[in-house]
């Protein structure tokens, strides 16, 4: 009741599955799997000489630290914070207590955040919840509407009815068809989501590995960190700054942003497929549909739909715009902006199962399909005229257009503009056949 998001408060059970991967307890439990992996590798280094290999056991206790984190790790690390007022350093020294408790690790915690800045725990941390969030809600999100959108197309493939170009009449079409150009587009921008991988950053303040180098020259610390960066499942960047640039966010801005606005675009349509009539919607019992006008069922799920794509749209358009601009080697504005990259998906989330939800409610009124297209036998002027051109008639086009343009006609003012044509009888038996 009182939480400031509708994300958390009363959308909260629709978007729960991003909350594993966007709430301060998911980053905070991200940036200790960094930091526990780095140091298990940093002992893998024979380099490394001050710190020894881990054991079996200590590598099983260290993954332990990250893998069984809990409510109350996060809180601790909050009340550390409250002391340091920097969250990363929280992380870390609360990551030195749990290691010192290992057995032979207690002589070796200062190799936890070894030579590290912050950005380095944090854009990998981001990497592996973006990363994870996509594997196990985004996609299979679109994918499930997808779905919803091709078993409606096949239940309706042979449904013809009205077409608008302009907001006017014009050439039928099927509603199968209309459902699986949304299919289509969306399924185009579910590929490269499906194709698209988080960029790491490694290598100190500046990204040059100089605090590393300075303790190890030896080592090769830009092939280690390739190496580190791709053990979690991301592509490293060479050249960097301080930071990540942000590129992948922007480019995974931009995906989903067109995602969001092919999904603005079919509530719309269905909006409207229902203010015509197309489509009725399941009466649920006890609902309401105004406050004051009991007759009402309103198509309430595409326009909340419709609204939540554009919410997560203007976050994501933000995101794209502002994070890949750092001044010189770094500023700070980036990371304040990233902590809302879990309310841009789930606004994207909520969008997409107020989609579903709508779309599962629809009934379609085929006598509504029939009126319309038999109010409007002016469609037919097309397909004549394209006869007339294949026979060789000249001005089809504006022999159709004086009859029609404008004007209301009726079947039997087509059928009689047929019944005049000189052309071949198979073309004009089907003439007759589409005016009646």
């Amino acid at each position: 009741m009182q939480a400031l998001s509708p994300l958390d408060g009363r959308y909260r059970a629709k978007v729960e599955a991003l909350a594993a991967y966007f709430s301060e307890e998911a980053l905070n439990r991200a940036r200790a799997e960094v930091e526990i992996r780095y140091f298990i590798s940093l002992s893998k280094e024979s380099g490394v000489k001050q710190l020894p290999k881990v054991t079996a056991s200590q590598e099983k206790a260290l993954h332990a630290i990250y893998k069984k984190f809990s409510t109350k790790d996060a809180a601790e690390i909050k009340t550390i914070e409250k002391t340091t007022n920097h969250d990363v350093k929280a992380v870390e020294y609360f990551l030195k207590k749990k290691v010192a408790k290992i057995k032979g690790l207690n002589k070796h915690t200062e190799f936890i955040h070894f030579g590290l800045t912050s950005e380095d725990v944090n854009n990998l941390s981001y990497g592996l919840l973006i990363s994870r969030s996509l594997k196990a809600v985004t996609i299979p999100a679109v994918s499930d509407l997808v779905a919803d959108l091709k078993k409606l197309a096949v239940a309706n493939r042979s449904i013809t009815m009205l077409s608008l170009t302009h907001g006017q009449p014009a050439t039928p079409t099927t509603l199968g068809k209309e459902m699986l150009v949304f299919a289509d587009r969306f399924n185009r921008q579910l590929d490269q989501l499906k194709d698209f991988r988080m960029s790491g950053k490694f290598g100190s303040a500046v990204g040059n590995y100089h605090a590393q180098k300075a303790a190890y020259p030896r080592i090769k610390w830009e092939a280690f960190g390739a190496k580190f960066m791709k053990s979690l499942g991301l592509d490293p960047l060479a050249n960097t700054t301080q930071i990540n640039p942000h590129d992948d966010i922007a480019e995974l801005s931009h995906i989903v942003f067109r995602i969001n606005t092919i999904g603005i675009d079919l509530s719309r349509d269905m909006w409207h497929y229902i203010s015509r009539g197309i489509f009725g919607q399941e009466l649920i019992k006890g609902e309401v549909g105004s406050s004051t006008m009991p007759h009402k069922v309103n198509p309430i799920d595409f326009e909340n739909a419709e609204g939540n794509f554009g919410v997560s749209n203007a976050l994501f358009a933000h995101f794209a715009e502002k994070l890949p601009i750092s001044r010189l080697q770094r500023d700070l504005s980036d990371s304040t902006v990233q902590r809302s990259i879990g309310t841009a998906f789930g606004y994207n989330q909520l969008a997409i199962s107020s989609l579903r939800k709508g779309l599962s409610k629809l009934s379609l009124n085929k006598k509504i399909i029939q009126k319309e297209l038999d109010s409007h036998p002016e469609l037919l002027a097309e397909a004549i005229q394209t006869v007339l051109r294949k026979n060789g008639v000249s001005n089809a086009y504006e022999k159709l257009k004086a009859v029609t343009r404008g004007t209301h006609v009726t079947k039997k003012d087509m059928l009689d503009f047929v019944e005049k044509l000189k052309i071949p009888k198979e073309d004009k038996n089907t003439l007759r056949k589409l005016c009646t």
